[in-house]
């Protein structure tokens, strides 16, 4: 069992148990003493997309779980985490970057 499955176990469990926000993460990192909020956010993502998990309520404190901790500053813990795939960046808007054409259509010489 990966370190992330015993996070997403712990997470659901203690969903289940009736714990939620502050209680719910302190009784994941006392599960999983190493579980960093990086890795609670993904373990709570991995149970939102879980097809057998319906109660809503569970869900929706999983949820709201990830959303507090999505942006916590990033821990030492977390640098030992082998590096994720980059978000490809933003373009530039392209219509301001866009040629001017003259009349006849065709795009001015530089």
């Amino acid at each position: 069992m990966s370190k992330l499955e015993k996070i997403y176990d712990a997470l659901v469990d203690g969903a289940e148990d009736g714990l939620a926000g502050t209680s719910l993460y302190d009784y994941v990192v006392k599960e999983c003493p190493k579980a960093t909020s990086k890795k609670i956010v993904k373990a709570s993502l991995l149970a939102l997309s879980d097809p057998d998990l319906k109660e809503e309520k569970i869900l929706k404190v999983i949820y709201d779980l990830a959303i507090k901790h999505r942006l916590d500053p990033v821990s030492p813990d977390d640098a030992e985490e082998e590096p994720a795939e980059k978000a490809p960046k933003l373009k530039a808007d392209r219509r301001s970057k866009k040629p001017k054409h003259d009349a006849a259509g065709d795009a001015p010489q530089p």
